[in-house]
């Protein structure tokens, strides 16, 4: 373990490649759950290719100012060694001949969280750690500050105000819900506070499992960009709410596979549900759910449930393809093998 460490933080300047990406962010853990995530607005394209990174069962980190996206690799890289994330920062930090322009948040998954604010980071630029004091930490040719403490930090630099983190800290803590909702409400306060002094361009957000399964594709609750839009905040609530009411459809399919037909059904409901409070939504969306949804309810025999649904579905866009899609489940055992029943639902 030693020796993947020190090789580890010998690379970290071969494999820095700095871009000037100036922006607000959050790094947390979810006390209930385990869950790790990573949020992030800037006035840069695409910034969830270089900020955030996050990994079940290890932690997550923020890269950000004039960010070095290995500290995202490599800081994942020691905490899974067993390295805390304190720990994992310094060492980063200290491997780094230029961390005075670095902002970075490293937690692992006992929720032990530390920022570093570099001393030449454009200012407004600070982080707040809830409970937590400043260290002035020596690295570089001018050092910076260190913050340690647990489950969340917030950390921002080149805002409009000095206001930015302490309003996301204030909102991550008072908020209720799930931890993207969470993030989500702090990325939202610190633009309502005033946010970056360039204006917005995109954001991200990144959920994952507190415990690793050691299949990724089931780790990973949230994973969600916009890369350039005029209202950032605004699209990243949007996706966020449909990823999950697609959590909800994608664990509807599952139970369908198990032939749990009610849990299907109530999980296709929670989709239909949780899509609607989405603005904007494409209506196409709502449709695919709800015609899973009436397939569930034939597949429960309350068939007459479910006509009043697909006729909703036929009646909307792309309606002639759900009807034709419809003779073709049999086959695939997702309906009824009967011939009658599925002129039945066509008609409508």
């Amino acid at each position: 373990m030693k020796r993947l460490a020190f090789f580890l933080l010998l690379t970290t300047t071969a494999w820095a490649q700095e871009r000037p990406v100036h922006t607000f962010s959050i790094v947390a853990r979810d006390q209930q759950t385990g869950e790790l995530g990573v949020a992030v607005q800037s006035h840069w394209f695409a910034v969830g290719t270089a900020v955030p990174w996050a990994e079940a069962g290890v932690g997550a980190v923020a890269t950000q100012s004039f960010a070095d996206p290995s500290y995202g690799k490599l800081g994942l890289d020691l905490m899974r060694a067993g390295r805390s994330a304190p720990d994992a920062l310094r060492g980063l930090l200290n491997a780094d001949k230029s961390c005075e322009v670095r902002q970075v948040a490293i937690i692992d998954i006992y929720g032990n969280v530390a920022s570093f604010t570099g001393a030449k980071n454009i200012s407004p630029a600070g982080g707040t750690i809830a409970g937590a004091k400043s260290t002035q930490f020596s690295c570089g040719s001018a050092g910076g500050m260190l913050i340690e403490g647990k489950d969340f930090s917030t950390q921002a630099n080149l805002m409009s105000n000095d206001r930015i983190w302490p309003a996301m800290a204030k909102a991550f803590q008072e908020t209720k819900g799930d931890l993207a909702e969470r993030m989500m409400t702090a990325l939202e306060a610190a633009q309502a506070a005033g946010g970056d002094t360039r204006g917005r361009q995109s954001a991200a957000l990144i959920v994952v499992n507190g415990k690793s399964t050691g299949r990724p594709w089931n780790d990973t609750r949230f994973n969600l960009r916009v890369d350039d839009s005029p209202e950032p905040l605004k699209e990243l609530r949007k996706l966020m709410l449909l990823q999950r009411a697609y959590n909800h459809m994608n664990a509807g399919d599952e139970a369908v596979e198990r032939h749990d037909n009610e849990s299907a059904l109530r999980e296709y409901t929670l989709a239909e549900e949780t899509a609607s409070k989405a603005a904007n939504v494409e209506p196409s969306r709502l449709s695919e759910m709800r015609y899973w949804h009436a397939v569930a309810l034939v597949n429960m025999k309350r068939v007459d449930e479910s006509l009043p649904i697909f006729k909703q579905v036929f009646a909307g866009a792309n309606g002639a393809n759900w009807r034709e899609l419809t003779a073709r489940l049999p086959k695939s055992s997702l309906l009824p093998d009967d011939a009658t029943l599925i002129k039945k639902i066509q008609s409508q």
